[in-house]
């Protein structure tokens, strides 16, 4: 049996897809029609070149479509239906006989009748494509050989002479040459469409850089169109003056006939891109023969009126004087004449300027832009040499003097004595009208016949100017269908069948007639140099990053490049351009710097893959792993939260919350926990990262499905982030329907907190007034209409199962992007309260010596020192405390106070928060309380709020301070001790005169806690009522398996154990009543008690007592055992 033939159907750069020409019959199995089958594998092996190649899959079984190039393309052949591959999801769930449709193009209309009907076909207009001679390699000649070669090369070799003006030639060449191998790899890295230069440098480097250029070439296009309508109008007035006719005078006759020859060229660009390519062939066989014509007069014997102009064909002695320089004039220098030549080799873009236009990009531009650089560069060495070695630089025009009218008493100075003729006059004074320094027509002089010179003139430069007025307008129309900018949304509209930007054009002639009217070429050139080679420093660039930053995108077909090349080409293009005219480079640098920041801060809705993404990937990968080497230091601290918001625009305030003291500081990721069976909570991530940008939230959003919310959240702990940018502080919503909802899930709510302290998070509980949750329920419909086949089948096997399981189409739905929460408004001069609080998380027990105030019960709240000024005050209603440890009762009061404030060198106007020994008593887990205030206080809305720091004292601990004082040296007479190294900046409202309570403290004496109001213990104890366990007379064991059945259920005994901690909970709510109900945020110390002692109910109980009834919201915030704040410098 032979073997299979294969056949190429797609070519992908390198890679190629295959398809089985032939392949064995198969016999139809019983039951199965005898019609045509799909692929089946032909045969056991099948060799190719020595090798096996193994037989395609069995498609019998599965609606799997052979690889297709309309499944990757982005568009049709007219009046072709396009094919879309069937997705996993309709592969994994298509039923039996279901058979996948194909998709309409949107961009053909009526694909299908066109399918069905060949004369529909036929009549759609198919598009004029050219190929890589007409449509690259011709016009970028023709653009080359412009008004430079005619009218300002022989000039250009005068000043510079034979040597520095090949030079020119080839650095010129050089610069081009490199650009012109970057354009060729990045063509042929992908289908390249309409738009040229700004399409191929903004796909590279996305926007922000591309859209400038799409400017800036776009205006250097429409400048050179003048350029080569003056250097055609400047030939026109000295075809006029040779018959002395003169319209006005030299300057407006220049202007007119500007004037005129635009419009006419903007009237064959306006008639269509198959009208302007046929004028361009035309255009190029008329300079072909002008090149003939000049050749062959350089080989012509001189006649006597051309030696009188200077030319005496080939000589050497003439080629050596002119191959040396020979400035004249103030601004002649070598880059001078640089910058005059320079625009003569930007052509090498007119080709991909059309891109659109091309049969095959890929192929066109490389081959075209190439050849079109190596024939231009020999042309103008050629020129350049044989007109330096004919042509002496200055001539006087006059049959009178040669040699035998010559004055007897004077000399003969200069070459041409030697041929019988004597410009000495002329050239002394300086006016001397011929010569290569004088006469910009020197090459129709030279040539064997004038007129063919002059048409070459009017063909190159006709030629250039047409080949810019189209490119400009193309150029400009891409740029302003990507809406990059605002206000030339204008231009973008097409017409007809090329989409011809005819607005662009009337741009580009209003643009070109301003510059005519400056009638001078020599100013106008160098003005565009700049544009052009920023144009190609960029161009180099982009190519240069695409390589460096190894994307898998990045594989052109056209190998003959190199990074290091590319990457000299951008240097040398800007070296250039500040070497030619320093402050012309600055304002371009200036313009590219403007619409590169307007960019950035509008960051357009566009996504081309540029390589800024591939190198901002590969830095953030760097970096990750870098940072895992890196020990961690409590300077670098830095809160990074997971928020458990669900889907984010169901809780917009913790978002905001969370998000106002970590944008620009540390990490946020908001974490989601679906149910397995909830399938548009999944594939809703983009929809809700939108809506996190949208209200300019720095945060990751993460999604997992559990069965309940504790597994899934712990999940989320567990695997979120990467390497150190890993979550240390766990931020969820208060539970505002613990009471209603079912205990269950109470349970798994307080659980989740105790994992978070199992993971080392942190843990952060917020809790508004009116609740954090904003989603509602709504019945929703969408119109299959409006949605692709695979999406509208999708959508209705959704509303299937919903209408199956609920009875209707329902959906939840959060708030809009643009709903304001309390943390996005101007706090204004509100105050922050922090409530510092010393408690150990349960019943303490010590491990040394308990003494008798502390021994087998709580620590109690004894009094609050609220720390404004940079003094400790006892808070409104606070028992009366202790004195200080060091001051009599003598140094209490006013003067005490004011000692403090001189000792610790605090101004009045700006209090610092000197925290030595509060720390060291609070241990690492209380400093995030006070960490995360101060990062909030650096935010714009919150800068002028004035925090106060509450802090709890206990008589124990004042007791073991006073016979153990830590922390190294403090201010005598301050009690807690005020370290004098490092503090915390926080700004205090002072609310009275700061004072000391005096009064002593013995060793058996006590200031008993604060009792909580009768009617407050009532409202704590109906809080607990629903969870009661209710033991009565059961037996010990009967109790105990109820508590396994509901361990949140709160016993006799759990509430004696709690007693004194639920007094403290409910004096804890009194005080915040009486001292911060006007606040704009109050923080606390979230309790914490031991795992599995205390019923989830109390717990929560604790919680809803606290923050009952507030008005500002209460945010619980506490550490896991890391430091967030240090007094040390190291």
């Amino acid at each position: 049996m032979d073997s299979p033939a294969y056949k190429t159907v797609m070519a992908l750069g390198r890679f190629k897809v295959r398809r089985l020409q032939t392949r064995p019959a198969k016999k139809p199995s019983r039951g199965e029609d005898s019609g045509p089958q799909p692929p089946a594998p032909g045969g056991s092996g099948q060799s190719e070149e020595g090798g096996s190649l193994s037989a395609p899959p069995d498609y019998e079984t599965t609606i799997d479509a052979s690889p297709c190039y309309e499944f990757y393309a982005h568009s049709v052949l007219p009046g072709r239906a396009r094919k879309s591959r069937p997705s996993l999801e309709v592969l994994r769930n298509a039923e039996n006989g279901e058979v996948f449709p194909e998709v309409p193009d949107p961009g053909v209309p009526n694909s299908k009748a066109t399918d069905d009907d060949p004369e529909a076909a036929a009549s759609v207009a198919e598009p004029v494509r050219f190929g890589w001679v007409t449509g690259v390699m011709v016009r970028c000649m023709l653009n080359i050989w412009g008004v430079i070669l005619y009218l300002r090369l022989p000039w250009i070799t005068a000043q510079a002479g034979i040597g520095l003006t090949w030079l020119i030639i080839l650095m010129s060449a050089l610069v081009t040459t490199v650009t012109g191998l970057s354009i060729s790899a990045i063509s042929t890295n992908g289908k390249v469409k309409a738009g040229g230069t700004y399409f191929l440098i903004s796909r590279s480097l996305g926007p922000e850089l591309g859209g400038p250029i799409g400017l800036l070439f776009s205006f250097a296009n429409a400048v050179a169109v003048a350029m080569h309508v003056v250097g055609f109008a400047e030939t026109v007035r000295d075809l006029l003056l040779e018959f002395d006719v003169v319209m006005t005078d030299p300057i407006n006759d220049i202007r007119i006939v500007g004037v005129i020859t635009v419009t006419v060229l903007m009237g064959i660009a306006l008639a269509g891109m198959e009208w302007e390519a046929k004028a361009q062939v035309v255009f190029f066989f008329v300079i072909m023969v002008s090149f003939i014509n000049y050749f062959v007069g350089t080989l012509l014997p001189a006649t006597e009126e051309k030696m009188s102009k200077g030319y005496f064909s080939y000589k050497g002695d003439i080629f050596v004087e002119n191959l040396g320089p020979d400035w004249r004039g103030e601004s002649s220098s070598f880059f001078g004449m640089f910058s005059i030549f320079f625009p003569s080799a930007t052509g090498i873009l007119a080709g991909a300027n059309i891109s659109g236009d091309l049969k095959d990009p890929a192929v066109a531009i490389p081959k075209g832009t190439l050849l079109a650089i190596f024939w231009t560069t020999l042309s103008y060495l050629a020129v350049s040499a044989t007109i330096g070695s004919c042509v002496l630089r200055d001539a006087s025009g006059s049959m009178n003097d040669t040699l035998g009218f010559l004055n007897a008493t004077g000399d003969c100075l200069g070459l041409g004595c030697h041929y019988g003729w004597n410009f000495s006059s002329c050239t002394q004074t300086g006016t001397c009208e011929y010569g290569l320094a004088n006469n910009y027509q020197t090459m129709s002089m030279v040539s064997g016949f004038s007129p063919l010179i002059t048409a070459g003139i009017f063909a190159a430069t006709l030629s250039s100017a047409l080949a810019c007025l189209v490119s400009a307008p193309k150029v400009f129309q891409c740029l302003c269908q990507d809406r990059l900018y605002p206000f030339i949304g204008f231009f973008a509209k097409g017409y007809g069948k090329n989409n011809e930007p005819f607005r662009g054009y009337a741009l580009t002639f209003v643009l070109a007639i301003a510059f005519i009217l400056i009638a001078e070429l020599n100013t106008i050139a160098p003005i565009i140099s700049n544009f052009f080679l920023c144009s190609y420093a960029l161009i180099n660039f982009s190519c240069f990053h695409a390589t460096i930053t190894n994307s898998p995108g990045w594989r052109p077909t056209f190998r003959y490049f190199s990074k290091w090349s590319a990457l000299f080409g951008a240097v040398i293009s800007v070296v250039i351009m500040f070497l030619l005219t320093w402050w012309a480079a600055l304002i371009v640098v200036g313009i590219i710097l403007v619409s590169v920041a307007y960019v950035s801060y509008k960051k357009p809705a566009v996504n081309w893959g540029s390589s800024v993404q591939a190198g901002t990937y590969n830095m953030a990968l760097s970096y990750s792993v870098s940072l895992t080497e890196v020990e961690d230091h409590v300077k670098n601290f830095r809160p990074q939260c997971l928020v458990l918001t669900g889907p984010p625009n169901f809780r917009p305030a913790l978002v905001d919350f969370v998000s106002a003291f970590t944008k620009g500081v540390s990490l946020m990721i908001c974490g989601n926990v679906a149910e397995p069976q909830d399938v548009p909570a999944v594939n809703d991530s983009d929809e809700h990262i939108k809506w996190l940008n949208a209200r300019k939230v720095r945060s990751f959003y993460a999604v997992i499905t559990a069965e309940d919310l504790r597994s899934g959240a712990r999940s989320l702990m567990q695997v979120s982030g990467l390497g150190r940018l890993k979550p240390n502080t766990v931020v969820l919503g208060y539970k505002q329907n613990w009471q209603t909802d079912s205990p269950q899930n109470l349970q798994r709510y307080v659980a989740i907190i105790h994992d978070a302290f199992d993971c080392r998070a942190g843990v952060c509980v917020l809790r508004m007034k009116e609740g954090i949750d904003v989603s509602r329920t709504v019945r929703a419909y969408v119109n299959p209409m409006f949605q692709d086949a695979e999406a509208a089948l999708q959508w209705d096997r959704q509303r299937r199962e919903s209408s199956a399981s609920t009875g209707s189409a329902v959906r939840v739905v959060g708030a809009d992007e643009h709903m304001e929460t309390l943390f996005q408004s101007n706090q204004k001069k509100k105050c922050l309260d922090v409530y510092w609080l010393f408690d150990d998380g349960g019943a303490w027990r010590s491990s040394t010596p308990a003494s008798p105030l502390t021994r087998g019960r709580l620590r109690p709240v004894s009094y609050f020192w609220l720390l404004e000024w940079g003094c400790l005050v006892p808070a409104r209603d606070s028992p009366r405390p202790p004195s200080p440890p060091g001051l009599s009762t003598s140094q209490a009061g006013p003067t005490a106070s004011a000692q403090h404030c001189a000792a610790c060198s605090w101004s009045c106007a700006r209090a610092v928060l000197c925290l030595q020994a509060v720390l060291a008593q609070a241990g690492e887990t209380r400093r995030l309380t006070l960490l995360i205030p101060y990062l909030l206080t650096r935010r714009k809305r919150w800068s002028r709020c004035k925090v106060r720091v509450f802090i709890s004292g206990q008589l124990a601990n004042a007791e073991e301070q006073r016979e153990d004082p830590r922390g190294g040296d403090t201010i005598q007479g301050s009690w807690p001790p005020v370290p004098l190294g490092s503090r915390l900046p926080l700004t205090l409202l002072q609310s009275g005169p700061p004072w000391l309570h005096p009064g002593g403290l013995g060793e058996d004496r006590a200031v008993p806690a604060p009792s909580a109001l009768p009617g407050s213990q009532k409202e704590f104890e109906d809080l607990l009522a629903p969870y009661r366990l209710n033991e009565g007379q059961r037996d010990p064991e009967a109790v105990e398996a109820l508590k396994k059945e509901a361990p949140w259920k709160v016993s006799d005994e759990d509430l004696q154990i709690y007693k004194k901690k639920s007094e403290q909970q409910i004096r804890l709510h009194e005080i915040l009543q009486e001292n911060s109900r006007n606040s704009a945020l109050i923080v606390m110390s979230l309790p914490v008690v031991r795992k599995g002692a205390c019923p989830s109910a109390l717990y929560m109980a604790w919680l809803e007592i606290l923050s009952r009834d507030l008005r500002p919201p209460i945010a619980f915030i506490r550490g896991n055992q890391q430091d967030a704040l240090t007094f040390y410098c190291q």
